[in-house]
């Protein structure tokens, strides 16, 4: 796909949530090997990353884990991998993965159904400070 670093790994999350953007500075801030790049849900590249994948933005409500050229994750699947990816006691999160994907992903939605009501909402997509503009995507 144009426009896409084919050496990062793409995290696609909803920009207005600020569980998820907690999440996403949290990443930034461990992301030791510059491996990941970031982009929201709601902008326009996010949604043809979606499209790309096959994936309906009705059907996805908080993250995906893109490789391009190799495979994509969604729910608690792209989490695991992350956390897998960013090594240290997060990785340890990988304990889940023998469990069923359809567990895991159930205790992934009900947080992500829940998730502007516990941690809120915000008004639109954060913007990153300079020294953070490079690893988000356009």
């Amino acid at each position: 796909m144009e426009g896409i670093p084919q050496d990062k790994k793409i995290i696609l999350f909803d920009g207005v949530c600020n569980l998820c953007d907690s999440s996403i500075q949290y990443i930034i801030k461990r992301d030791k090997n510059d491996q990941f790049r970031f982009v929201a849900l709601q902008s326009e590249l996010g949604q043809k990353i979606l499209i790309h994948l096959g994936i309906s933005d009705r059907n996805i409500d908080s993250i995906v884990l893109y490789e391009p050229g190799k495979a994509y994750y969604y729910k608690s699947s792209a989490v695991i991998r992350i956390t897998v990816y960013l090594g240290g006691l997060v990785s340890l999160l990988s304990i889940f993965k023998p469990f069923p994907r359809k567990f895991r992903d159930s205790v992934y939605d009900y947080i992500a159904r829940n998730r502007y009501k516990w941690y809120g909402k915000k008004e639109s997509c954060m913007i990153p400070t300079p020294e953070l503009k490079a690893k988000f995507l356009a």
